[in-house]
C-alpha cells in the first residue's frame, strides 16, 4: 500500500492542490517549505552519489614526507567495514505516518467538501429569500415560534418593555 501510496503522491500537482482547497498560509508556506527541504535533500544526495570515493594514496605518497602516516590511513581505508543498521523500523514508521498523514487529507478533503455543501446551501438560501421590507410579522412568528412564547410570558409578567432595547435602540417616548 505504501508504494501506491507514495506512487499517488508523487502525481499530485500541489500548486493546484493548495488552491483548490483554500490552505491557510500557514499551512501553505509549511508545505512549501517541507517540498524546498525534500528537494534539497535530494540534490545533496545526487550530488554526493556522483562524487569520486576512491583515494590515491599514491598521490599523498608522492606528496608527503611521512609515509608511515599514509601507510596507516590506507590501512584504516582498507580494513574498513561500514555499519549497517536495520532501517525497517524507521521506514516502517515512516510509511505509518504517511499513511496517517493521507488518511488526515482526504478526512480534511471530505470535511472541506461538507463545509462547501453546506456553504452553497446557504447561498441558495440567501439568493432565493424574500427581501426584509416584504416579510410580515406572521412570517416571522412561523419562522421563530419562541417569539409568541416569550411574549406571552412578558404580558402574563406585566412587563411591557423589552429589557435592553432602550440601551440598543433609545427611547422613542418623546410625545
Amino acid at each position: 500500500m505504501a508504494a501506491s501510496v507514495r506512487a499517488v503522491t508523487k502525481q499530485i500537482d500541489w500548486s493546484k492542490l493548495t488552491v483548490n482547497l483554500r490552505l491557510s498560509k500557514d499551512t501553505v508556506a509549511s508545505l512549501s517549505a517541507f517540498r524546498k527541504r525534500n528537494d534539497e535533500a535530494r540534490r545533496v544526495l545526487a550530488d554526493l552519489k556522483e562524487q569520486r570515493t576512491d583515494v590515491d594514496f599514491a598521490h599523498f605518497r608522492s606528496v608527503l614526507k611521512n609515509k608511515a602516516i599514509v601507510d596507516e590511513a590506507e590501512r584504516a581505508f582498507r580494513n574498513f567495514k561500514p555499519v549497517t543498521y536495520d532501517v525497517a523500523t524507521q521506514i516502517k514508521t515512516i510509511e505509518q505516518f504517511e499513511t496517517k498523514a493521507v488518511a488526515k487529507a482526504q478526512k480534511t478533503v471530505e470535511k472541506v467538501d461538507a463545509e462547501l455543501r453546506d456553504l452553497q446551501v446557504t447561498l441558495t438560501n440567501i439568493e432565493t429569500a424574500r427581501p426584509v421590507e416584504q416579510l410580515t410579522v406572521d412570517d416571522v412568528l412561523i419562522a421563530k415560534p419562541e417569539i409568541t412564547e416569550t411574549v406571552d410570558k412578558m404580558v402574563q409578567k406585566g412587563k411591557w418593555t423589552v429589557p435592553g432595547y432602550k440601551e440598543k435602540f433609545g427611547d422613542i417616548s418623546y410625545f
